[in-house]
């Protein structure tokens, strides 16, 4: 039969029902999934070097013939090595393999093979032997089935090796239908592309690296490009006329109330969203701020202005910490304002909630604060005006519409507390108009960080105590809650064990307090209280304190593996302590020495700017693992690399911009595969009509 993109997994040759089950561990559930899971990296066969240049500990590929039959060592009951002595006609070498008795018949003398593997020289030959150079374990290939091109090697699971997805991979493209062409002609002219298909082809089957490079250009140019088309799409879908202009600007009366100067840069923030709100088009804003940089305060202003002109507001957090978090501060905000604010998560009981909803549906409560909760359908709101998320890289772009739906095209801030590099913001909100807060407000203090590896643990802890005895307030942060006994990580401690040895050992005295994601809600409210209250000296947590977690007193932090956090998350994280008058410390412990790793751990010690650790983030991680695409709604971009295709990224954006001006609503027929891909990308919300 002939396979389409869409048509399921199992019906590749080679792969059936059960085989199925285990793609799906890898995210392949159709072709275009098979085809668009692109290898990790490429063999080069025909990169062959003579023995004697190859150094210890070099990965290299040897060419010789089989000098002598295949002889068994054993080194202990249960392992057998296999030694095959090999000339490439200047030195000799041995292939050494474990417990794989058929190399006994495998091998022939006389035969010549291709070897790919890493080098081990030694002083003196080994178990009999006057080799002094082996692979160990090495990739073999007979001379006559030597493949041309190069080898892809993919992402592996348990029962499918890299060759069992590569056979898959060819036999999908042998029996291939033809892919229909996304890009307009003009586009594929324009810049002389290859066909998708045979792009696809050779992303997984290139003659050599020019190839290879030919595809990824092509592939990554049309998923910029689909971005374009589907975010200047979504841009124009929000310029619709709004139902709440406002009037009257009521920023001075707010800011005549408040105890403190705001930041110029907040000011020109709320400036630029009141001009939006009293346009005839709804506000579509990104207000983005390094942590403590004030963007509450600028939500906040919004808030009142939306109030004072008549309207009700709604603020959605990602979490119940955050959530409770913004309305204690609001409510500090709007103090004797008359303003009536009101909580709805997931933990208020069902009689409060019935109230809540009766409030915003009779139009007596002004301001809604919520979690997931607010944007149930039994929420009805009366007349909601203006709708702000907070870390809204952690909601879809169909979340966003669904609060949204609680007004008629009510205007939108949309608050990141975590620093997005500009281009990736671009690809996540670039239906957006952009706000930055790029000052500080005056008291916030440089949290001073320091690299240690676990043998100055208790040196780390002293300093700790030494704070807590002072009445100051920490935190100690684990990547885990339990360990599992399947979990590949048990040698970190998790957050509970860590409470636990921690309250009967090293801080025995002092008072404990521990927090993760999956504790019931009241128990969670309770522990943040106590803390916020000072009834806590160290809070031992898992990564639910990374935002809305705000304690003046809390000057010290420690964070256990450092190694399994995001720079992005380990700044949030950092950005807890910091927020009072006091000087304070974050101290990252960490074992892992990978030069990789290590080098971005420093990152964190050299520099408080949360830009330039998104930058670096971006850099060393790539989009994809930013925040996790598929949580966070951001599109699935596989080939582009968004720092380094800076110039491709200009050029798809031009591009888009310019067919849009032709023919904004792609009412040709030729655009109908074009729309058919954007919708695709954007299957989390976005539908081009």
């Amino acid at each position: 039969m002939l396979l389409k993109l869409n048509t399921a997994i199992k019906f590749v040759k080679g792969v059936g029902e059960n085989r199925a089950q285990k793609y799906v561990k890898l995210g392949i559930f159709t072709v275009g999934d098979l085809l668009r899971f692109y290898p990790i990296r490429f063999e080069d066969w025909s990169a062959v070097v003579p023995v004697s240049s190859v150094n210890d500990g070099e990965v290299a590929c040897v060419r010789g013939v089989v000098a002598s039959p295949p002889r068994e060592y054993i080194k202990r009951p249960g392992l057998k090595i296999y030694y095959v002595e090999i000339s490439d006609s200047r030195d000799i070498f041995e292939a050494s393999f474990f417990n794989q008795s058929y190399v006994m018949d495998q091998f022939k003398v006389g035969e010549e093979y291709y070897f790919l593997g890493k080098m081990t020289i030694l002083s003196r030959g080994q178990y009999g032997s006057n080799a002094l150079r082996y692979l160990n374990s090495p990739q073999y290939i007979r001379t006559d089935k030597l493949p041309s091109g190069l080898t892809p090697v993919y992402r592996q699971t348990a029962g499918l090796s890299s060759k069992i997805i590569q056979s898959a991979v060819k036999n999908a493209f042998d029996s291939l239908d033809d892919i229909e062409e996304p890009l307009p002609e003009e586009i594929v002219r324009k810049y002389s592309f290859i066909s998708k298909k045979n792009a696809l082809y050779c992303m997984h089957f290139p003659k050599d690296d020019s190839q290879l490079e030919r595809a990824k250009k092509r592939l990554a140019y049309e998923e910029l490009f689909l971005l374009q088309i589907g975010l200047i799409r979504l841009k124009a879908k929000n310029l619709k006329s709004t139902s709440y202009v406002f009037n009257v600007d009521y920023t001075p009366e707010f800011c005549s109330r408040l105890p403190f100067e705001l930041t110029g840069a907040q000011k020109r923030a709320i400036s630029e969203c009141v001009k939006d709100m009293k346009s005839a088009s709804p506000m579509n804003r990104l207000l983005q701020g390094d942590v403590g940089s004030g963007k509450t305060a600028v939500a906040a202003a919004l808030i009142y202005n939306a109030v004072k002109n008549g309207c009700q507001a709604a603020l959605m957090a990602p979490t119940e910490v955050l959530a409770v978090q913004h309305y204690n501060t609001m409510s500090k905000f709007f103090f004797g304002q008359g303003i009536n604010i009101r909580l709805l998560t997931g933990s208020v009981k069902a009689k409060e909630k019935r109230l809540i909803k009766e409030e915003l549906k009779n139009g007596e409560c002004d301001l809604v604060i919520g979690t997931h909760a607010v944007i149930q359908k039994d929420v009805v709101c009366r007349n909601v005006g203006l709708v702000i998320t907070d870390e809204q890289h952690r909601f879809g772009v169909n979340q966003r519409g669904e609060l949204s739906s609680l007004g008629k095209n009510p205007h939108t801030l949309v608050m990141s507390a975590t620093p997005i590099p500009r281009t990736l913001s671009f690809i996540i909100f670039g239906d957006l108009d952009l706000s930055v807060l790029d000052e500080m407000p005056a008291g916030r203090q440089r949290v001073e960080t320091y690299l240690v590896s676990s043998d100055k643990r208790e040196r780390a802890y002293s300093y700790v105590k030494k704070h807590l005895v002072a009445g100051r307030q920490g935190y100690l942060v684990c990547p885990l809650v339990e360990n599992k006994e399947d979990d590949a990580s048990l040698e970190m401690k998790s957050a509970t064990e860590r409470f636990d040895e921690l309250s009967a050992g090293f801080f025995r005295g002092f008072r404990l307090g521990l927090l993760y994601g999956k504790m019931n809600p009241a128990e969670k409210k309770r522990v943040m209280a106590a803390f916020a209250a000072g009834e806590i000296d160290l809070l031992i947590s898992t990564t639910v304190i990374e935002v809305g977690v705000d304690v003046p007193n809390a000057v010290i932090m420690v964070i256990e593996n450092a190694e399994r956090f995001g720079l992005s998350q380990l700044h949030q994280l950092r950005g807890r302590v910091g927020r009072g008058q006091n000087k304070s410390t974050c101290i990252l412990i960490s074992d892992n020495q990978n030069p990789d790793t290590i080098e971005r751990l420093r990152i964190m010690t050299k520099t408080s700017d949360g830009f330039k650790i998104a930058d670096e983030d971006l850099r060393l991680r790539g989009p994809g693992d930013f925040f996790g695409s598929r949580q966070h709604g951001l599109p699935d971009i596989k080939t582009a690399n968004l720092l380094a295709d800076t110039a491709l990224v200009a050029k798809s954006n031009a591009d888009a911009v310019n067919l849009l001006s032709l023919d904004p609503e792609l009412k040709d027929d030729k655009y109908d595969p074009l729309k058919a891909a954007v919708n695709r990308m954007f299957s989390h919300g976005l539908v081009v009509n």
